[in-house]
């Protein structure tokens, strides 16, 4: 009976979660679409904006290159790049200018030495090797419940270092965004509408964050719960 109310929750939550997921995707995509048709007055285009605000930190050795995909945009601390996807590279609008500066704003980090991104990279092989494991793990947890309920210990651990890994990312993302619109405001790029445009559109990138934290979250609690009341 226990089991069942515990079952039913989380699987309300994890349908919930998944429709707000769904919602803030779709919000953030027409957001993207919407500044993405708002010019910046400068005419910059998203690569020149990134390697506006390298330079301003005098940032020297980080190469700004064009990606593939859609909001593929990402920094590579280790071959010091920042890939834009086409949209971004070559756009020159206000949203090309928010994500081409929210991933200078991890550059900038890395320079810093901003203490949420260490500790972030420090964690990325101990995450990959959980996050391959973690499935196969909950597979075989459940399969071999009552015989060895260790392998569900095993698999909590999993999930619990990428679930720790997804709530680390919510400050490093937040802090990336808050530097990029302090740049883009002194710095006199977007300003006004265009600024607000900005702040609109990487608040709603930050939510997707949020979002798979939470998701994380729910799925931990709900292998400890079961954990817990295996008898």
């Amino acid at each position: 009976m226990i089991m069942g109310f515990y079952d039913m929750g989380f699987y309300a939550l994890t349908i919930l979660l998944s429709l707000v997921g769904m919602i803030v995707g779709g919000i953030l995509r027409s957001k993207f679409a919407r500044y993405s048709r708002m010019p910046l007055s400068s005419g910059m285009s998203g690569a020149e904006v990134a390697r506006q605000m390298l330079a301003d930190y005098g940032i020297d050795d980080v190469q700004v290159v064009m990606g593939k995909g859609f909001l593929t945009d990402h920094y590579n601390p280790l071959k010091k790049t920042i890939s834009l996807s086409p949209e971004v590279y070559q756009g020159r609008s206000v949203a090309a200018a928010a994500v081409a500066a929210h991933e200078c704003g991890h550059a900038v980090q890395h320079k810093v030495r901003y203490p949420m991104l260490q500790l972030r990279s420090a964690l990325v092989p101990v995450v990959s090797f959980a996050a391959q494991a973690q499935q196969f793990l909950l597979i075989l947890a459940f399969i071999f419940f009552n015989q060895f309920p260790q392998l569900m210990l095993f698999t909590i651990i999993a999930f619990l270092i990428t679930t720790a890994f997804s709530f680390i990312t919510l400050p490093v993302e937040f802090d990336a965004s808050k530097r990029a619109l302090a740049w883009l405001d002194h710095s006199g790029i977007a300003t006004g509408k265009a600024y607000r445009g900005a702040k609109d559109a990487l608040f709603w990138a930050a939510m997707t964050y949020v979002v798979a934290a939470l998701s994380a979250l729910v799925m931990v609690l709900y292998l400890i719960m079961r954990y817990q009341n295996r008898n």
